[in-house]
């Protein structure tokens, strides 16, 4: 059985991760998680134990839903594993996951970051609605397949330069998967171009809107008031940004990354290879699927000469009673 030993940081799951049902099994084994969705029910003014039972898939994708339940999955499973015992060292969160990663460095509060990422969802889905209502050449996000993030960001900046604009990096997820956010026809060329240049897919994807680009400005604007209302601490233990893939330092870094985050790339390559020069020992991914995961090998499997040994350092689910339980078996 797996038992996590010496340092371990938790990487929180971002949107994409929901699904009906999620954190409601820790809920029910652990009496103390009530005053968590107790809170995030005052916040959002959802039921949100009801929504997270009774919400269809669809549902959840909506942004200003899934952003708020997805956190507050987030945050029950951190929360039930500090009360199994298992401390934590750092963290680190994907997009919206970060939000519960400052939570856990306790750089906000839990509920500062429930009425964030509340906000924070309406924002974007405000700003996703206005984009959508221009028609079926709204623009979205493609994920490039088969190229090296640094392929891609240097063939966006060449094709600029060219006159092919809106066109933005915006998630790096690992060593061969970059997700690109653009107008509809500066995908449609690009798809094209990438693929021309090595690329072994392009895909576009069935998402609301082209998130992590400056298409995304309307959301960061409307996203302000809120922020300016929060105190943002300094990190107690080691917490990423995604806009510049390095630790934070400060409060107020913190804060002014937070805004970025909306129209900025989510640089998680970066991320985890930030991670690793801490030197870890188990990182658990603290909320609903095994998406980090994934991406992890992905990371541990390329070429890290130089660097520590990322194969020692391992990835574990941990965000059901099952997934909880079997990593702290004695």
């Amino acid at each position: 059985m797996v038992k996590p030993i010496g340092k371990t940081f938790y990487i929180f799951p971002g949107q994409g991760a929901q699904y009906p049902g999620m954190a409601l099994d820790l809920l029910e084994a652990m009496p103390e998680l009530k005053q968590l969705f107790s809170m995030a029910s005052d916040i959002t003014g959802k039921d949100m134990a009801d929504l997270l039972r009774n919400s269809s898939p669809e549902e959840l994708k909506r942004t200003d839903i899934s952003q708020p339940a997805i956190t507050l999955a987030n945050l029950a499973a951190a929360k039930y594993l500090e009360l199994k015992g298992i401390n934590v060292h750092g963290s680190a969160g994907f997009s919206l996951g970060e939000y519960a990663a400052l939570t856990a460095a306790k750089v906000i509060s839990e509920e500062d970051c429930l009425s964030l990422v509340t906000e924070r969802g309406k924002a974007m889905q405000m700003a996703v609605e206005k984009i959508n209502s221009t028609g079926k050449d709204a623009p979205g996000m493609a994920a490039v397949i088969g190229l090296a993030p640094s392929q891609v960001e240097t063939l966006i900046t060449k094709w600029a330069d060219e006159g092919l604009n809106d066109l933005y990096a915006a998630n790096f997820n690992s060593p061969k998967q970059t997700v690109v956010s653009g107008s509809s026809a500066a995908l449609d060329k690009a798809e094209k171009l990438f693929l021309e240049a090595g690329a072994r897919r392009v895909i576009r994807l069935q998402v609301g809107g082209p998130f992590h680009s400056p298409l995304m400005k309307a959301a960061a604007d409307a996203f302000v008031p809120a922020l300016e209302k929060v105190n943002f601490h300094d990190p107690v233990i080691p917490v990423f940004s995604n806009v510049t893939g390095k630790q934070v330092q400060s409060g107020v870094e913190a804060k002014a990354l937070a805004l970025r985050q909306i129209t900025e790339s989510v640089r998680w390559t970066d991320v985890e290879a930030a991670i690793t020069m801490h030197e870890p020992k188990t990182l658990l991914e603290a909320g609903p699927g095994k998406v980090l995961q994934g991406l992890w090998k992905d990371f541990t499997a390329a070429d890290t000469a130089g660097a520590v040994n990322t194969a020692e350092i391992l990835c574990y689910a941990a965000g059901t009673i099952a997934e909880i339980d079997e990593l702290i078996k004695k």
